[in-house]
């Protein structure tokens, strides 16, 4: 396998779609990103428009009083959630660039606890997709929700596929 998400993404790039790339995170034959290793938030099931995550937020996300998970890591776990439901969409996995993201936090982000993160694509326009996401607790209580409008990356393949040019070259 390859070593890191976007090799295996490029390598599987012209066989799978959006939802079914995201799948193949979800059953280990694509590595998650150091994103999701950072954050210990894990891909576990996807389809079009529809993702499923787990999230266990290790110690090292806490805030200044160490109360809970900083606001910062909850966003970009909402983010990336809002994120993968607009990449599950496409007939390829294009990362999301993000136009807007609203978030609402409603209870205490625990490090160490288990939460579940589920995001919908509501709106899958051409030009600007809106995505739903939220984390809910062990107990099914929503604990932060958000909104997000994101684009897709279009160019990601052909830019990852291009060689850097060579220092001092543009």
């Amino acid at each position: 396998m390859p070593e890191t998400m976007e090799s295996a993404m490029l390598a599987l790039w012209d066989e799978l779609t959006g939802a079914q790339m995201l799948q193949a995170v979800a059953d280990g034959r694509v590595p998650h990103g150091a994103h999701h290793t950072l954050l210990g938030l894990r891909v576990t099931g996807a389809r079009p428009g529809r993702v499923e995550e787990t999230w266990q937020p290790p110690a090292a996300l806490s805030n200044l009083a160490g109360s809970g998970v900083h606001a910062g890591y909850i966003a970009m776990v909402l983010d990336d959630a809002c994120c993968a439901a607009g990449s599950s969409q496409g007939e390829h996995a294009y990362p999301m660039i993000t136009l807007s993201l609203d978030i609402d936090f409603l209870r205490p982000v625990r490090p160490g606890g288990d939460y579940t993160v589920h995001s919908d694509l509501v709106h899958p326009g051409r030009r600007r997709m809106v995505a739903n996401a939220r984390v809910l607790d062990a107990d099914g209580a929503p604990v932060t929700q958000a909104r997000a409008g994101v684009v897709p990356d279009l160019d990601f393949a052909s830019r990852m596929r291009t060689p850097p040019a060579p220092e001092g070259e543009s």
